[in-house]
């Protein structure tokens, strides 16, 4: 396997390019068996993707080997049973971690909660772009003549991906309030601490921000998970 760090653990300049994410619409869409789009993606779609990444990856994945590669754009894929969230999987790796400290284990909620918390600004953000850009292609379809089938498809295909990317992120981050909220009530009965309230100020304040943020319908993935997701494929 070739080794993604090159000099002080940085990755490696050949391995990466501007849109490392550009795929993360096109595989959505692609597994839910929505139409795809062939046009190019505009810069902020392009950001959307890459602020969109992390905010879908379960938090306990950030410290696991494939993490970089996912980070970097280098996977092109999502795992499955990311499409369903199992509100007690981050609480179970939080328990069993080996730590010398239950302040430890706090410490790592805490800091996963507030890591997202970090990141929703520049992502609802670039989203309010992106719904509002799509508004206005929406509205010019009906204006600009003559427009060819594959044009007017390919201009809904990623009016519909970008809508399945920012409603993703807005479940994801439903899933993971729960995830936490469930992991610190577990916590207090097993290992009580004084920290409990600093991190359900942390819990509360990424389910407020989060709640603000909501810009479109969120996604149901139950239906096609049922079948399980097509093959993810690069």
């Amino acid at each position: 396997m070739v080794c993604p760090n090159g000099d002080f653990g940085r990755v490696r300049p050949s391995l990466l390019n501007d849109d490392v994410h550009a795929w993360v619409g096109r595989d959505a869409a692609r597994d839910q068996g929505a139409p795809i789009s062939l046009y190019p993606l505009t810069d902020d779609e392009i950001r959307l993707r890459d602020l969109a990444y992390p905010l879908i990856e379960p938090p306990f994945d950030r410290q696991r080997w494939f993490s970089v590669l996912g980070e970097w754009g280098l996977t092109h894929r999502f795992r499955p049973e990311w499409y369903l969230c199992d509100p007690t999987a981050y609480a179970a790796r939080l328990m069993t971690a080996f730590v010398r400290s239950e302040t430890t284990r706090y410490a790592r909620l805490i800091e996963d909660a507030r890591n997202d918390v970090a990141r929703l600004d520049q992502f609802f953000m670039t989203a309010r772009r992106v719904v509002d850009m799509d508004a206005k292609r929406g509205q010019s379809l009906s204006y600009v003549t003559p427009l060819s089938g594959p044009e007017i498809a390919n201009a809904q295909a990623r009016m519909g991906e970008n809508v399945m990317v920012i409603g993703w992120v807005q479940r994801s981050l439903a899933d993971r309030v729960a995830s936490y909220r469930f992991a610190l009530e577990r916590l207090v009965i097993a290992v009580p601490s004084p920290l409990a309230m600093e991190s359900d100020r942390a819990i509360s304040l990424l389910h407020s921000r989060a709640s603000q943020g909501s810009l479109v319908p969120t996604p149901d993935f139950s239906v096609a998970t049922a079948a399980g997701p097509a093959p993810l494929r690069r």
